[in-house]
C-alpha cells in the first residue's frame, strides 16, 4: 500500500500542471479581461474594479506585479472617471497592462505562476490588494463549515435510509420514501433555499432565524455555550438547504448497492446457515456494499464544499470560497481565479487518494499494488 500511495501522490504533480495548463489556456481565449474591463472602468463605463487613479488620463498607481500583476493597491485613491472625448492616453493603457503583468507574453505568465505554487505562493488579487492566501483563509471556515455539515449529515441520513429501503424494497415504506427522495431530488438547491428564506427567515412570515453570516454581533464575547447555539441558529438553515438537495442521490445510490449485494449466492448461503439477519446484513453486506459509497465521499465533498454551497452563499449572504471564486471569475480576477483553482484540485487529488485508503480499511482483501 506504501508503494501504491507513493505514486498517487507523485502523479498529484503531473496531474496539478495538466489542469492548469488547460484552464490558463482556455482563460487565454475569453473575452473581457482584467485590463479591459480597468480601460472600461476609466472612460466610466463599468463599476469599480481597484484602486488606480486614471483623473483625465493622468497618473496610475500600482504595486509590484506578480504572476498576473499586481493587488491594484499603492496609495492612490479611487479609480477616477476618464473624462476625455474618446478613447484613452496609450501610455494609460501600456502602464495598465505592465501593472497587471499582460505586458508579458502568456508563456511567460504561466511560468511565472507555476513558479510561485511551487512555493506556495498564489500571487495577489487584481482588484483587492490583497494576497490570494489571505483571502482564502478568511472565507475559508464558512465554506468548511457548510460543507463538513452538510456532508456528515448527509451520510448520517442516506446510509441508514438507504438500508431501510433496500431491506423492504417494495413496501409501502420504500414507496413513500421514495416520493420523498424524488421531491428532494427534483427541488433545486437555491429554489428551496429562497422558499426557507421566505418562511422563516423574515422573508413574508416568520423571522425565526437569521440571514447574514455564521454569528450574531458581538458573539465573540460571550460564552462559549452560547457562541455555539449562535453558530448553529445561522448555519441551520443554508445545512438545511444542502442537505435536502444532497441526500436523494446517496440515498438511492445506497438502496442500490445493498440490493445488488442482497440478492447474491453468499447472502442467500449466510441465511441459509441460519445466520442472523442482521449479521448478514452488517457483517457480511454492508462492507461490500459500502465501497462504492466511500468512494463517491470525495467527490460529494468536494462538490458540496466548492460549487453545492455557491448558491446557498449568495442566498444566505454567506461570504465563502464559492462567492469568493463566483466574484473572481466575473472580474476575471486572474490569481484568486487560479489560485482557488490550484487549492480546490490539490485538495480533491488528496482526498481521492484517502478514499483509496479508506477502500482498504473496509475491505482488507483490496490490494492497490496487486498486479495480474
Amino acid at each position: 500500500m506504501g508503494a501504491y500511495l507513493l505514486r498517487r501522490l507523485l502523479l498529484v504533480v503531473p496531474t496539478l500542471f495538466g489542469i492548469i495548463l488547460i484552464n490558463f489556456a482556455v482563460v487565454q481565449f475569453a473575452p473581457g479581461g482584467p485590463v479591459e474591463q480597468m480601460l472600461a472602468e476609466l472612460r466610466g463605463e463599468g463599476q469599480t474594479l481597484g484602486r488606480l487613479t486614471g483623473e483625465g488620463g493622468g497618473e496610475v498607481r500600482t504595486a509590484q506585479p506578480s504572476a498576473f500583476g499586481t493587488g491594484g493597491g499603492g496609495e492612490g485613491g479611487p479609480v477616477g472617471t476618464y473624462r476625455g472625448a474618446r478613447g484613452l492616453d496609450p501610455a494609460v493603457v501600456a502602464e495598465i497592462e505592465r501593472a497587471f503583468g499582460f505586458d508579458k507574453p502568456a508563456h511567460e505568465r504561466f511560468l511565472t505562476m507555476l513558479g510561485g505554487y511551487l512555493r506556495f505562493d498564489l500571487g495577489r488579487s487584481l482588484f483587492q490588494d490583497r494576497s490570494v492566501w489571505d483571502l482564502v483563509i478568511e472565507k475559508l471556515p464558512v465554506s468548511i463549515s457548510l460543507g463538513l455539515w452538510s456532508t456528515l449529515i448527509i451520510y448520517l441520513v442516506s446510509i441508514p435510509l438507504g438500508i431501510r429501503k433496500a431491506v423492504r424494497d417494495g413496501t409501502r415504506f420504500d414507496l413513500w420514501t421514495s416520493g420523498v427522495v424524488l421531491v428532494g431530488y427534483a427541488i433545486p438547491g437555491f429554489l428551496f433555499a429562497v422558499m426557507l428564506v421566505v418562511l422563516f427567515a423574515g422573508g413574508s412570515f416568520f423571522q425565526w432565524f437569521p440571514l447574514r453570516g455564521l454569528a450574531s454581533p458581538g458573539a465573540a464575547d460571550w460564552p462559549f455555550w452560547q457562541r455555539g447555539l449562535d453558530y448553529a441558529w445561522h448555519i441551520f438553515l443554508p445545512t438545511l438547504t444542502l442537505v435536502i438537495g444532497g441526500f436523494a442521490g446517496l440515498t438511492m445510490l445506497t438502496k442500490n448497492s445493498f440490493l445488488e449485494e442482497i440478492n447474491k449466492q453468499y447472502v442467500l448461503t449466510a441465511r441459509a446457515k441460519g445466520a442472523e439477519e442482521s449479521r448478514v446484513l452488517y457483517g457480511h453486506v454492508f462492507r461490500n456494499a459500502m465501497l462504492i459509497i466511500i468512494a463517491g465521499f470525495p467527490a460529494a465533498f468536494i462538490g458540496i464544499l466548492f460549487t453545492g454551497a455557491l448558491l446557498v452563499e449568495i442566498i444566505f449572504s454567506l461570504d465563502g470560497l464559492g462567492l469568493l471564486g463566483f466574484e473572481a471569475a466575473l472580474r476575471r480576477d486572474y490569481p484568486v481565479m487560479f489560485g482557488t483553482l490550484y487549492i480546490f484540485t490539490l485538495l480533491g487529488l488528496i482526498l481521492q487518494i484517502v478514499s483509496d485508503f479508506t477502500y482498504t480499511l473496509v475491505d482488507p482483501r483490496i490490494d492497490f499494488e496487486a498486479r495480474r
